[in-house]
């Protein structure tokens, strides 16, 4: 392979958008996340069919996020001299593969096998993911770009539970895991057909990611970051609960509040991008402020379903932009070791769903949901002073394009 030059953007060459790649990575973000998010919709027949445990079936959810979390970090250096056009189609391809094998898994530790797999392509197609965006549109169009991927996650939501419980109903969930199969092959002839050559830029070592969180300002926005999603999870993992207890609705309410709040958050995703483009700082800081006020309203409002609905719908809405915004921040700050700085993102996301779930139910046994909310808020709030005194949002370098 050759070698790759950085140059910076005022000496590089205009690049015109290449949407159909764009959409191609979209697609590649539905089918990982879809395929993530299925267990949690098809646990209870996955369980009776293979003889185990509902909560041994759980540990497939467990076992993606871990290998994910380590992937993240790991994929930039243990890739550095792959074109990143066939690094993007193998992990589709390993996406592929974990499905069929979790559709054919006569046991659990098959099972653990296809979801270990689709860790490793989740974990590394996130990291590289804002990195390869940003070099496929110019710099402006950079966070419309990124909430259109983002896009992805948001579909995958609202389809990943609702069609897949239904589909895994009149058809059982292997069939389910066939059909996500299917889609990771459409995904494959769109990356092939779509993808330019992109080859690695930057250094990509272990001690890249310790050089990285020691620029000024990284380290404090990863912290934001963090709390940030972590203050989200705190109270997405603990909606059901706050709906049953404090609002009283039933399933059938249920299942459609967490239908809208999905609904919204799709939306959400596609509006950032335009915010984005006017105002990084204003979309950072304005966000989690909004969570707050929500998350408040939520805690201190008398229990009415219609206002919960509401209520719920705006926070939908409002994440949408959460990471889109700090995935954009990420291309500033760190513009010529994006890759390395995309896994350090993924992985302190991942931890903070650990402690945003893990958290919210310690704080749950003590003081109930309410409690929970309130103390996602406080999360939300520091995240915010955090932006607000210590995170940059203007680019501290140019911006690194690959040359053959």
């Amino acid at each position: 392979m050759s070698d790759t030059l950085a140059v910076d953007a005022t000496q590089a060459p205009a690049i015109s958008p290449a949407w159909a790649a764009v959409g191609a990575m979209t697609l590649g973000v539905f089918g990982l996340v879809t395929a993530e998010f299925l267990p949690a919709s098809l646990l209870t027949p996955m369980a009776a069919d293979l003889g185990i445990t509902e909560g041994a079936a759980g540990q497939a959810v467990t076992a993606t996020a871990l290998v994910a979390m380590a992937a993240s970090l790991l994929v930039s250096a243990a890739t550095q001299r792959i074109d990143r056009r066939n690094l993007m189609v193998a992990f589709s391809i390993m996406l592929v593969i974990s499905n069929l094998i979790v559709a054919f898994a006569p046991n659990l530790p098959l099972l653990i096998l296809g979801r270990v797999l689709l860790g490793l392509a989740l974990g590394g197609f996130w990291a590289m993911s804002a990195a390869l965006t940003m070099r496929l549109v110019p710099e402006a169009m950079i966070p419309r770009a990124l909430s259109i991927l983002f896009s992805g996650v948001s579909a995958a939501t609202i389809f990943a539970a609702p069609v897949g419980s239904y589909l895994g109903y009149l058809f059982g969930w292997r069939a389910v895991f066939l059909l996500a199969a299917a889609l990771g092959v459409v995904t494959i002839i769109a990356q092939i057909m779509t993808l330019p050559r992109m080859a690695p830029t930057g250094t990509a070592g272990l001690r890249t990611l310790a050089d990285v969180l020691r620029r000024p300002g990284v380290a404090l926005g990863m912290s934001a970051a963090m709390l940030a999603f972590a203050g989200h999870f705190a109270v997405f993992t603990y909606i059901r609960p706050f709906l049953e207890t404090v609002t009283g609705i039933g399933i059938n309410a249920l299942s459609g509040i967490l239908l809208g709040f999905g609904l919204a958050n799709f939306v959400g995703t596609l509006a950032a991008g335009p915010l984005i483009e006017r105002s990084l700082k204003a979309a950072l800081l304005g966000v989690p402020l909004l969570m707050t006020a929500l998350g408040v309203a939520l805690v201190t409002l008398p229990a009415d379903p219609m206002v919960h609905t509401m209520l719920f719908a705006l926070w939908g809405f409002a994440f949408g932009g959460v990471p889109v915004a700090w995935s954009t921040w990420l291309t500033r700050a760190v513009p010529d070791q994006t890759e390395t700085a995309g896994g350090l993102l993924v992985a302190s996301v991942q931890l903070a769903i650990s402690v945003g779930a893990a958290g919210g139910g310690a704080i749950l046994a003590i003081d109930g949901v309410t409690g929970t909310f309130a103390a996602a808020c406080l999360l939300l709030v520091v995240a915010a002073l955090i932006v607000l005194f210590g995170v940059r949002t203007t680019s501290s370098g140019g911006r690194a394009t690959a040359l053959h």
